[in-house]
């Protein structure tokens, strides 16, 4: 370990961040394709629980949403106001980033055959590109899950209240425009999933093969907040 140096890349704080999304996900995941397609049921009385099965998938999917609003509303401070690093440098379209973009992508694609070219000590403008595509899908899957969720609300009463179903309406009401309606709200919000699925087998592929490839341990980032990378990058 004499040619390499600590790292430190994740804080406590955004480890928390990494897995609490993960979880919520995953069980939105689950929950989402049930209330969409109920697969399965209780086994005591189908008639008697299925109402209950559903109301807990539904509290379930409802709670890990609120994760989701949580933590990305968490990173989007994080993104401009960490003490840390600042990820929305590497966002800016300036030549750096488009270059060290492009290196990053060829390194990927022929499997490390040349040097990187990049600092790997840092983020990457790739990756950084990759979390805020994936940012940018849950806050759309936000907005169109509560513009589902508001219509559950006929009567435009809540248990809390009107201004509930109001504020509801009045964030998410766009959504039935720019989607042509609930049809396609709902369509939108089940395409999300499968793409934040595809995301997701991106992403593992893609700190696993940096784990391969560069062997400097990116794997231990979300586990330890730390890697170890060469004291002078390729």
């Amino acid at each position: 370990m004499s040619d390499r140096v600590r790292i430190k890349r994740m804080t406590p704080a955004m480890r928390i961040i990494h897995w609490a999304t993960v979880f919520a996900v995953i069980v939105c995941v689950i929950t989402g394709y049930y209330i969409a397609y109920p697969f399965y049921q209780a086994q005591i009385s189908v008639e008697a629980t299925e109402s209950f099965v559903m109301a807990w998938n539904r509290w379930g999917h409802f709670i890990s949403a609120i994760i989701l609003d949580v933590t990305a509303i968490w990173v989007i401070y994080l993104y401009f106001f960490s003490r840390f690093e600042k990820p929305y440098k590497k966002l800016l379209p300036t030549r750096a980033n488009i270059v060290e973009y492009g290196r990053v992508v060829y390194n990927l694609i022929t499997l490390n055959r040349k040097p990187k070219g990049f600092d790997t000590r840092h983020n990457d403008s790739f990756n950084i590109v990759n979390f805020a595509i994936l940012h940018l899908m849950l806050i759309l899957m936000l907005f169109t899950g509560l513009q589902l969720y508001v219509h559950g609300f006929g009567s435009g009463h809540s248990a809390i209240g009107a201004w509930w179903p109001w504020m509801l309406h009045l964030v998410t009401d766009w959504t039935l425009w720019a989607f042509g309606g609930k049809v396609g709200v709902r369509v939108v919000h089940h395409a999300l999933m499968y793409g934040i699925l595809a995301w997701a087998m991106l992403h593992i592929y893609y700190q696993i093969w940096r784990t391969i490839f560069w062997r400097e341990g990116d794997i231990n980032i979300v586990f330890g907040g730390e890697k170890f990378a060469r004291k002078r990058s390729a």
